[in-house]
């Protein structure tokens, strides 16, 4: 894929992966749409990427994600590329967490995620093309302590886009499945504990992490190659997330069953 001249939104783009991707997709050609809920935030991100459209919602907000899904497709006429990158992390044994926590985490990571893709997906089907770029987590392969309810909702992520890529392949729409190790963000800084309150610190292995714009960059030469599910880590993480990978013929093997008409046969049924 090349990205020069595609339109890209992001959600979650105010720091992080999410800017990060706005400013390789920028630097590689690409006019971005830019969401979070902080929009001094995402206009520092802006002034790093050229022609941009900022849509400042809270992602659990259906009524204003349907809004901007409809400014986001009418700024150019279509969204080529979307990333489900909003999210937020967990830091607490699961003997002590609320299941607030759990409700929480899976709301923002997984079902606010969904509904983002389901707002586009007619659109990119219809238009017989489009790539859409679901950012799980290496603890969405492998199953993390003290993670247990982010662990739950980037899982979920993952099968919900495996899934899609089945149904979409049929329609020239590629899915993505992104699967980050340790990348040097804010993300246990900004962590749940078990009552819910914010985590306010970091973890060694976050600071020392890979840097956002390099997983970034590899993220989109992943999607550039057609990958299907790429893994951004280091060391131990790498080795996990390979031992979890998806074979490819299994991949494969789904696609093939729905253009073998599999899903017109279920719905006669």
């Amino acid at each position: 894929m090349d990205f020069a001249g595609k339109v890209a939104w992001i959600t979650g783009a105010s720091s992080g992966i999410g800017a990060a991707l706005a400013r390789e997709l920028a630097a590689r050609g690409a006019h971005v749409v830019l969401s979070g809920r902080d929009e001094a935030r995402l206009a520092e991100v802006a002034a790093d990427c050229g022609e941009t459209l900022i849509l400042t919602f809270d992602v659990r907000d259906e009524a204003a994600l349907a809004d901007a899904t409809a400014k986001a497709i009418a700024w150019k006429g279509h969204v080529d590329i979307a990333f489900a990158n909003a999210g937020i992390s967990q830091r607490s044994r699961a003997l002590k967490t609320s299941m607030q926590v759990y409700r929480d985490i899976i709301e923002v990571d997984l079902l606010a995620q969904i509904a983002f893709t389901q707002g586009l997906i007619g659109h990119m089907a219809e238009r017989g093309s489009g790539a859409l770029g679901f950012i799980s987590s290496i603890a969405g392969k492998v199953g993390v302590p003290m993670r247990t309810a982010y662990s739950a909702a980037k899982f979920g992520l993952a099968g919900y886009a495996d899934a899609l890529r089945a149904e979409l392949s049929i329609n020239d729409v590629s899915v993505h499945t992104i699967y980050p190790g340790s990348v040097a963000t804010n993300v246990s800084r900004n962590a749940l504990n078990a009552d819910g309150s914010q985590r306010g610190r970091s973890d060694k292995a976050i600071d020392e992490g890979i840097p956002a714009d390099v997983a970034a960059r590899q993220m989109l030469d992943g999607i550039a190659a057609g990958t299907r599910e790429i893994i951004v880590a280091e060391g131990m993480e790498l080795a996990m997330g390979e031992a979890r990978r998806t074979p490819e013929a299994l991949f494969d093997q789904v696609a093939g069953m729905v253009a073998k008409g599999y899903m017109d046969k279920l719905e006669q049924q």
